[in-house]
């Protein structure tokens, strides 16, 4: 295990994880969601950890906590709520509800599409990202299905974490409300 992968588990430790439920983290700098942890959210093994980081999408703008910048906020973080889970994939959801539209991976039109999941994050760390002006579950920020797959890999959202759709229904089931979400921004040079 590499050091900052072991920093990493002991800030998620100190923050209350068991190491054995899942747990998330984002790497901002390689655009990658790493689900960690031995048991999901209802006590099943989980997959090999090859199956378990995906490509994702954070904040265009980069990494904060201001509202209304635009941001992918940073810290620690937990699912405060679950949405969709009987949802179709590609479901296209407009303040956390089913549109009855549902978009195709790849589709061509413009917009910041949350489909199929959601997970709603709340920041767990007070002055940072939670509290007036960058409370993260009042910024309304998720990690959330896309149409948008090729941009993936790449910062492109309007600062939520943004999955393929298959990947985020597949998280969704080894998750639940509660699970620790630590988001990285890339490191600096020279760190």
């Amino acid at each position: 295990m590499s050091k900052s992968l072991a920093r990493i588990r002991n800030r998620l430790r100190m923050a209350g994880w068991d190491g054995i439920q899942s747990a998330i983290v984002v790497f901002g700098g390689a655009q990658r969601l790493r689900l960690l942890g031995r048991l999901d959210a209802h006590g099943r093994t989980l997959p090999k950890p090859a199956r378990r980081i995906w490509p994702v999408s954070t904040g265009l703008t980069g990494f904060g906590c201001q509202q209304d910048s635009g941001r992918t906020p940073t810290g620690m973080h937990r699912i405060g709520a679950m949405i969709g889970a009987d949802a179709p994939l590609g479901m296209v959801f407009k303040s956390r509800q089913a549109t009855g539209e549902i978009v195709s991976p790849g589709v061509r039109r413009e917009g910041d599409f949350i489909t199929s999941r959601i997970l709603w994050l709340e920041g767990l760390e007070p002055g940072h990202n939670q509290g007036p002006g960058l409370d993260s579950r009042e910024r309304y920020i998720y990690i959330h299905g896309t149409p948008h797959a090729a941009r993936l890999g790449t910062p492109a959202s309007a600062g939520c974490v943004r999955m393929r759709d298959t990947h985020v229904a597949r998280l969704f089931k080894k998750v639940g409300t509660g699970t620790l979400v630590y988001i990285l921004p890339p490191e600096k040079p020279g760190r």
